[in-house]
């Protein structure tokens, strides 16, 4: 069994590779063109930022069914079907009319994406043998990077010489080329059979991240001390309290959240958060600050990114080949002090900032997120018996795409608090008129940069309790 599943390594990795790719590729191209579509589909930026909200949003709260749906089904059927769907959300996309048919469809897009991800970390898990998975799961972490590396520059490319609706057309070719690899290099397989569904853990996990989530995302309008916002918190909170409660008590439950006992699978994931929440912010950040600040098309913008995309992408293979040498602990606490440097130097924007400037500390950063992204993916994963992996990997993809979410509207809420603040306290310093616009948007994105550095300091001691794992004879 073990020599047939290493024979056909590189054919499952390919087919893995191209769906990862695809949906991860779809996670960065609308970043650049949030201004295009604010002004195609004359918007402001709280309506088209669910385009990332949305999509971050379905991603996440869809996770938790990847366990069920890949048991009932299989975890090859549940992808080719994933696929499928994301494909033709793609198309739906382009030929969006408005706002809110294009929240829509990328909403749904988002769906069959975040299915996408747990299952096809879940095959890693349950068909590579163990001697191979950190090799596997740094392909997997690379083909998840490679698509926000080049993304920016595609869609600067696209934008520049065609249209925004060729950020989604692009994905139909592609994802008819993924469907034919699963359907050929993939083997059918299914280790367990489900006792059940879990209506109600599926309800109350979504009830309760969609109100945290709203809650998050309007909270500059409603105040965030109103009554309205601090009900929706409170609400989704004890409904998530309940999805806990009844998960542990469940015998089918959609989540086996016991793995949260695993104490290394539980570090890590908390690691794995704060590294999302710092991607997220320059991811969203940088393409604002370099067209609606420096006034650079989507293309410039996209090359300016591209480098740092492509260090952090070419790098995966190599963090791979280290991890079984070091552990994850000297790779992720390296990671992280890049990442929080880097941020924290991205918090000192003016108005005479250089593309250059900008250039080179997401260079820095993005090298952090590629020493950290793995090894706290892998250090989680290792430990937890094949038959869980499903489980396992499903709660990581759950808790991390919501954590995204959850960073976009907290960044997009303080933004727009913070840029109103700073309007008034320019207006009252008698600034000038012209540049306040500018100058009071730039001060509120330095403040989210600090607050995304500090956040990834908080990972670091944590880094220092997951300590290289000892490898049985049986995986050796």
């Amino acid at each position: 069994m073990e020599g047939n599943q290493s024979a056909k390594f590189w054919p499952i990795m390919i087919a893995i590779f191209v769906g990862a790719f695809l949906t991860a590729l779809s996670t960065s191209t609308i970043n650049v063109a949030v201004p295009v579509l604010m002004e195609h589909f004359h918007s402001d930026l709280s309506s088209i930022q669910w385009t990332l909200t949305g999509f971050l949003l379905a991603t996440g709260t869809i996770a938790p069914l990847t366990g069920y749906l890949g048991e009932r089904y299989s975890y090859k059927r549940l992808y080719l079907v994933c696929l499928c769907g994301f494909t033709l959300f793609s198309l739906l996309c382009a030929l969006s009319w408005n706002t809110t048919s294009l929240v829509a469809f990328r909403t749904m897009q988002g769906v069959f994406s975040g299915l996408v991800m747990p299952t096809t970390m879940t095959m890693i898990f349950q068909i590579v043998p163990r001697n191979r998975q950190a090799s596997a799961l740094s392909l997997w972490s690379l083909s998840t990077m490679l698509g926000p590396a080049i993304g920016p520059t595609l869609a600067g490319v696209m934008i520049e010489h065609l249209s925004w609706h060729w950020l989604f057309l692009m994905n139909v070719p592609v994802g008819l080329v993924a469907i034919v690899l699963t359907v050929r290099l993939i083997p059918y397989f299914r280790l367990n059979v489900p006792k059940g569904f879990d209506l109600f853990g599926l309800i109350t996990c979504i009830v309760g991240s969609l109100s945290l989530l709203i809650a998050l995302s309007n909270g500059h309008e409603w105040g965030f001390a109103s009554f309205k916002t601090i009900g929706l918190i409170a609400f989704g909170l004890l409904v998530l309290a309940s999805f806990f409660w009844w998960e542990v008590r469940s015998r089918a439950p959609l989540l086996n959240v016991r793995v949260f006992l695993n104490k290394r699978f539980s570090l890590s994931l908390i690691v794995t958060s704060i590294v999302t929440m710092s991607l997220y912010s320059g991811a969203y950040l940088t393409p604002l600050f370099l067209q609606t600040i420096l006034g650079e098309t989507p293309l410039v913008t996209g090359l300016v990114l591209l480098p740092a995309s492509l260090v952090m992408a070419l790098l995966m293979p190599f963090v791979g080949r280290l991890y079984p040498k070091t552990g994850p602990m000297p790779l992720m606490i390296a990671g992280v002090l890049l990442v929080s440097f880097g941020t924290w130097m991205m918090s000192g924007l003016t108005l005479a900032t250089t593309a250059s400037y900008v250039m080179l500390w997401m260079i820095v950063r993005n090298v952090g997120i590629s020493l950290s992204h793995m090894p706290s993916s892998n250090a989680g994963m290792e430990e937890i018996p094949r038959e869980q992996s499903g489980y396992a990997s499903s709660i990581s993809n759950w808790v991390r795409n919501v954590m995204g979410a959850f960073s976009i509207a907290l960044f997009t809420t303080i933004i727009s608090s913070r840029t109103a603040v700073y309007r008034e306290q320019l207006i009252e310093q008698q600034v000038d008129s012209k540049t306040i616009p500018h100058l009071s948007l730039l001060q509120a994105m330095n403040d989210v940069f600090l607050l995304a550095a500090l956040i990834a300091l908080i990972g670091l001691p944590i880094c220092l309790m997951i300590r290289k794992r000892k490898t049985s004879l049986s995986e050796a």
